[in-house]
């Protein structure tokens, strides 16, 4: 019987770290000891996020921009691609080390689903009656309404089968987790080397599908459970984090200069270099300061508000994002000088617009 599992997170931490992590619920306040490594990678994430979507607007305008600013665009936009990874790997961490009830399943997609759906009325009626952008409501089930709600599409799932991942992981022992996660790495691996050239495997492994994201779920689970066990140092992990992320960019760049368009296959988050820098970034973090960042009481405040309206902030920025679209093109403004500027801009305002919405109680049940 492996009694440690839960008692090495403790339930109410795993339930609200986990909350802010993905999903509603964060309102909930409860008392514990929070990790604050765990945080840092939250908000360090929660702005990745953003400059993926910032740089994506220049990266994909790459005949339209000098290369410099390309190249400047891409570099961070592949640094940036740990963030995604990271979410996921958060929710493991602290999601399977639960033991949830059936009143607790309920209640996490009961507190899920309503934000998918307001979110997806949010952006419809906002891109159609602010922007005459057309979707069709018949493809809301295989389709976002917004691209970047496919982040609640690939959540569902992993809500759906999490009590028996939780009771799977509950009765393994350390051997067994290595070669479930290997096992799960490889098919998540192969699927993506397949994808590349036109094929896929006959059967999806159970439990993993034909995406990635589940395995960085247990991924996250078992670098955050074995942390201070991984025989790798912080600057192995510093090393493997440049040298993926320099790689990625690399063929990045040599691709799109042959096929003469912008190529986002390798920067997919299946490509094994992506997974591998993800990794060493979520596992240098959870180990600074020997994996016990200690911070001033403001710092932490700010942090913590931060922290809690970053699901928020994920959210909405795109609105943001996307009038800034209509208003600028590429060209117009240096990526050197819009990047940053946009990254910080849209960040500040939709930190200011989460924090409207969370004084109400049905803002905080949506962010």
């Amino acid at each position: 019987m492996r009694t440690g599992k839960t008692a090495a997170v403790g339930a109410a931490s795993a339930e609200n770290a986990a909350a802010r992590c993905g999903g509603p619920g964060r309102d909930a306040e409860k008392s514990f000891e929070k990790d604050y490594n765990v945080e840092i990678i939250r908000v360090i994430s929660c702005i990745m996020v953003i400059v993926i979507h910032v740089t994506n607007y220049y990266c994909r305008a790459w005949d339209s921009v000098p290369e410099e600013e390309y190249l400047f665009s891409l570099i961070l936009d592949t640094a940036a691609r740990v963030s995604v990874p990271c979410f996921f790997m958060i929710s493991g961490a602290f999601l399977l080390a639960l033991q949830d009830t059936v009143k607790d399943y309920g209640n996490r997609l009961k507190r899920f689903l309503p934000v998918l759906i307001v979110w997806s009325a949010v952006y419809y009626f906002y891109n159609r009656f602010c922007f005459g952008m057309s979707y069709d409501l018949r493809e809301v089930f295989s389709t976002p309404v917004e691209k970047h709600l496919w982040y609640l599409y690939a959540m569902i799932p992993v809500y759906l089968v999490l009590p028996f991942l939780q009771m799977i992981f509950r009765n393994m022992d350390r051997r067994w987790e290595k070669i479930f996660l290997i096992v799960t790495g490889g098919a998540a691996v192969l699927t993506y080397l397949l994808a590349r050239a036109d094929e896929r495997v006959y059967y999806d492994l159970p439990l993993v599908g034909d995406r990635v994201y589940t395995f960085y779920v247990f991924a996250g689970y078992f670098l955050y459970r074995y942390r201070d066990r991984i025989k790798i140092g912080q600057k192995t992990l510093a090393a493997v984090f440049v040298f993926c992320a320099a790689l990625t960019a690399g063929i990045t760049w040599y691709v799109t200069k042959a096929d003469g368009v912008h190529c986002e296959i390798v920067l997919q988050y299946g490509n094994p270099l992506i997974m591998l820098m993800s990794a060493a970034f979520f596992l240098f973090i959870l180990r600074l300061r020997g994996g016990k960042i200690t911070l001033p009481a403001r710092r932490k405040r700010w942090i913590d508000l931060f922290s809690r309206c970053s699901f928020g902030i994920y959210l909405i920025h795109i609105m943001f994002l996307t009038a800034y679209k209509k208003m600028f093109l590429p060209q117009d403004l240096s990526a050197w000088i819009a990047v940053p500027a946009v990254t910080i801009g849209l960040a500040a305002v939709s930190f200011l617009c989460v924090l409207i919405l969370r004084k109400c109680g049905i803002g905080r049940k949506i962010t």
